[in-house]
């Protein structure tokens, strides 16, 4: 299993409410919406910090986690006309693209409870 993280920031004016709020009532569904995420996508995520005493402040505004069983997967995916005509134009609208940060991993199970 890949797994996709992306760190993200909102562009600059935007509050983070606002910025909160569109990465999941907006984009989300924009995302789900098209076939290829049901076909090739295994898990889609988005997350937000939240106040967590002690520990420092998020360097990110929010993440967006995205789970692929093969590298084939992601390639149909993201190669798709419906991700790059509709999807991927709409992360500018609130994402500052210049302050995306990536992992790619591969999960290794350590321990199930």
């Amino acid at each position: 299993m890949l797994k996709f993280a992306f760190m993200i920031n909102r562009i600059d004016g935007m509050s983070y409410e606002s910025f909160a709020a569109y990465h999941r009532d907006r984009h989300a569904p924009l995302f789900t919406s098209i076939p290829e995420a049901r076909r090739h996508v295994r898990k889609y995520t988005v997350s937000h910090p939240v106040p967590a005493e002690h520990y420092p402040s998020p360097a990110y505004d929010g993440l967006t986690e995205i789970w692929f069983d093969s590298w084939a997967d992601h390639d149909a995916f993201f190669g798709s006309e419906n991700y790059r005509t509709l999807v991927n134009p709409d992360e500018a609208n609130f994402i500052d693209m210049s302050s995306v940060a990536v992992m790619v991993t591969e999960e290794r199970v350590v321990l199930t409870v």
